[in-house]
């Protein structure tokens, strides 16, 4: 949303802001810009008065008095003082307002209502014979995560798989790789996991979420929280033309996140936690096809979850619950027996143009104009649930865990993990 829009839907500006549950002071932003407006007018009636004195100096120097060119002199002199005032006043008005415009969220898609909508659900729940096993039990009985050794390492919240539980990682990373790039044509980046300030307020990320993420001042980089960071700002600053779009990407990266404020939720096991691996999916397209390319990304998604052969459920999002920079978006849930929880997997927004202004990548039309590209993301998947809700739904009553079938070429045909 910016200035020009908050001018000209002040009230609905501020539904957007009500609905998101966010605190924004639209009408403290347009009395700033009214301000600047009328600021700028008067700097620039004193500039064309300074440049009327310096023209009609020029133009009379040889006539006029030493005394009356001494006058025009002090005029001018009083003016390029006011003036530089006036610009200095500016400068810190602009900070001020471009500071507020930053915690300013997206719009929202007509679709998107104030309530959660589950719109289906895929897949068949196990019925066990016996009742369940968390992952954290059978994780640790099968040595494929040890906990207390990764709290020995870096504290509580964070995961070390083990043996046969880090090829099982490995192997949903591969297979999600190279499932995207065979069937859904994406283009696999390989990001630094550390980036620039600037990229995270291209991505939306800053200045809101700055409690929650990992800054290195010395250097001053953050970590990312998401591949989703690096990827929207691969063609920062840049004009794409417009049959280069869509562009699709993909990178496996870890994740980090501080989690501030989330503590005493989901404490047992790896459901939450300060790092964890996750393959994104980002799109540039045109913005007449940003919503088709969604619901396709949808599809994409899901469609690991089918050849995994795990339950899993589409939400599309309540305006409140949706990320900051979202304009809508759908989350994937996939059920694990165990915890007996639905778990986000996934999260596909479409951001429409709020990134691509925020870091200034356009697309210039056959005809020559330009625009704002739209940026759509995803994660496909993130991986600690999808690992939690493997071993908690193919658990067997000997206490083994099969694996899935498409993934047993990533474990060297390994059809089952047995107990120690």
């Amino acid at each position: 949303m910016d200035l020009k829009f908050l001018r000209e839907n002040k009230e609905k500006a501020k539904e957007i802001v009500k609905r998101r549950g966010e605190n924004i002071d639209i009408e403290k932003i347009l009395i700033l810009d009214e301000k600047r407006r009328k600021l700028i007018k008067e700097r620039d009636e004193l500039r064309r008065k300074r440049k009327e004195i310096s023209q009609s100096f020029n133009k009379y120097k040889n006539i006029l008095s030493e005394k009356e060119l001494n006058k025009k002199r002090e005029e001018a002199k009083e003016l390029s003082k006011k003036v530089k005032e006036i610009e200095d006043e500016l400068s810190l008005l602009e900070k001020e307002i471009k500071s507020l415009l930053l915690y300013l969220p997206n719009k929202i898609h007509p679709s998107v209502k104030d309530e959660e909508i589950i719109i289906k659900e895929e897949g068949e729940i196990p019925n066990f014979d016996f009742k369940p096993f968390p992952h954290w039990e059978i994780g640790e009985a099968l040595g494929l995560i040890d906990l207390e050794k990764s709290a020995k390492l870096a504290g509580s919240r964070f995961i070390l798989f083990k043996g046969i539980g880090a090829l099982l990682e490995r192997a949903l990373i591969n297979f999600c790789l190279d499932y995207h790039r065979k069937y859904h044509n994406y283009i696999e980046i390989s990001p630094p996991y550390l980036n620039r300030e600037e990229c995270f307020y291209g991505a939306g990320q800053l200045p809101k979420l700055k409690e929650e993420m990992y800054y290195i001042p010395s250097d001053e980089l953050y970590l990312i929280p998401t591949a989703e960071v690096p990827l929207v700002n691969l063609h920062a600053n840049e004009i794409l033309e417009e049959e280069e779009l869509p562009k699709y990407y993909m990178a496996y990266t870890a994740c980090f996140r501080r989690e501030a404020g989330s503590y005493g939720k989901e404490v047992r096991g790896i459901i939450r936690v300060h790092q964890f691996d996750k393959v994104e999916l980002v799109k540039y397209t045109l913005p007449e096809d940003s919503y088709f390319e969604l619901e396709k990304m949808v599809e994409e998604v899901s469609a690991i979850l089918k050849a995994l052969k795990l339950p899993y459920r589409i939400k599309q999002l309540s305006a409140s619950d949706m990320a900051f920079q979202s304009a809508k978006t759908y989350d994937i849930d996939v059920y694990a027996c165990g915890v007996n929880e639905w778990l986000e997997v996934s999260s596909i927004s479409n951001c429409e143009d709020f990134q691509a202004r925020r870091n200034n990548t356009r697309v210039r039309r056959k005809n020559g104009d330009l625009e704002y590209c739209h940026i759509l993301n995803g994660s496909g998947l993130a991986f600690p649930r999808l690992f939690i809700a493997i071993i908690e739904n193919y658990q067997q009553k000997d206490g083994s865990i099969l694996i899935p079938e498409v993934l047993r070429p990533y474990l060297h045909n390994l059809e089952k993990i047995e107990n120690r």
